[in-house]
């Protein structure tokens, strides 16, 4: 599938290397001024530091009208400029490890080797920009995500050349989600942000809350207790005083990450996106040929060593376009 979301709903096209990729988002309301800014802000995020510098300049193609949403799709498309196709000649008849080269291969019988194909994330371009524009419909929910373990600036103190990559997290808090967002049993917002960010290329874990720490904790520990005064009524007899909607925060910690029952209770909704390292290796690795055989290969191209960093603006994207669906 190449559509995400229900009511809000983004469909994207475009390989990495093909003439342009891009995305089309049916459900947004109309009359919404939208802050073409913004949307660049986030993209000059997602290009931070990568080796392949894009211009990402965006021709709107339907849906708005002097930059005010018309309430029909909106269709646009992004250049790709600074292709490098040659770089990929040798992997026509072979399969890197860790890529989707094999996959997509055995699925479709035919494949675009250069850069990736579809499987690139330079197809999550055309997310940052849908997520900037679902930001700007949910105002004022505020999405924050920022990458933890700046591992390669780490390892770079040593001035020696790296020869490896490297993988991270990403956390992510939304504040501003009013409780009672989502929707029992199989459309929980958990499940929900789960698959969104699962969906991001090189994404391989995540958790909500105190995630897999919860499995280790007694349930006493765990429990987000509630935070108000206790009130005594009628003698010895004490009581919880009754709580509203409007406390803030309603509970001590935050151990379920703002959800439960698969519903927002009011409380920030807090979660973290592992993502592998990069697996194209600066290094010779033996690649998989068409005729079942090992071919070592020293793999050329602009590969990032660590992209985790451009990845938080992405996460923030997805997380956006599920408070998008849900809300409207």
């Amino acid at each position: 599938m190449n559509t995400f979301g229900t009511k809000f709903r983004l469909t994207t096209y475009g390989e990495s290397h093909g003439l342009a990729v891009g995305g089309i988002i049916d459900g947004c309301p109309s009359g919404i001024r939208l802050d073409l800014d913004a949307i660049k802000t986030d993209l000059a995020r997602r290009r931070q530091g990568a080796l392949r510098q894009e211009e990402d300049e965006i021709e709107w193609l339907s849906g708005l009208k002097d930059g005010v949403t018309l309430g029909t799709p909106i269709a646009f498309t992004i250049r790709n400029k600074n292709t490098r196709s040659e770089d990929y000649d040798q992997l026509v008849d072979c399969y890197r490890p860790g890529h989707a080269d094999y996959t997509y291969q055995q699925k479709y019988s035919i494949r675009d080797h250069r850069g990736g194909g579809r499987a690139s994330a330079r197809e999550t371009v055309v997310r940052v920009v849908a997520g900037a524009i679902a930001k700007q419909i949910i105002a004022p929910i505020e999405i924050q995500a920022f990458s933890e373990g700046e591992r390669l600036k780490v390892k770079g103190e040593t001035n020696e050349p790296l020869s490896d990559t490297f993988g991270g997290v990403v956390s992510c808090r939304i504040t501003g989600l009013p409780a009672g967002v989502g929707e029992p049993i199989f459309d929980k917002l958990n499940a929900h942000l789960a698959f969104a960010m699962m969906s991001i290329p090189s994404a391989i874990g995540f958790e909500m809350g105190a995630g897999f720490k919860a499995a280790e904790m007694m349930g006493s520990e765990y429990i987000d207790r509630w935070k108000g005064e206790r009130s005594k009524v009628k003698g010895e007899t004490e009581e919880i005083q009754p709580f509203t909607s409007h406390l803030s925060p309603l509970t001590l910690t935050n151990h379920c990450g703002g959800v439960q029952g698969g519903i927002s209770n009011g409380m920030p909704v807090e979660f973290r996106v592992a993502f592998h390292p990069v697996p194209t290796l600066p290094q010779p690795v033996e690649c998989l040929t068409a005729d079942g055989g090992l071919r070592t290969l020293q793999i050329s191209g602009r590969h990032d060593r660590y992209q985790v960093p451009r990845a938080a603006v992405v996460v923030e994207a997805m997380a956006a376009l599920v408070m998008a669906d849900f809300l409207l």
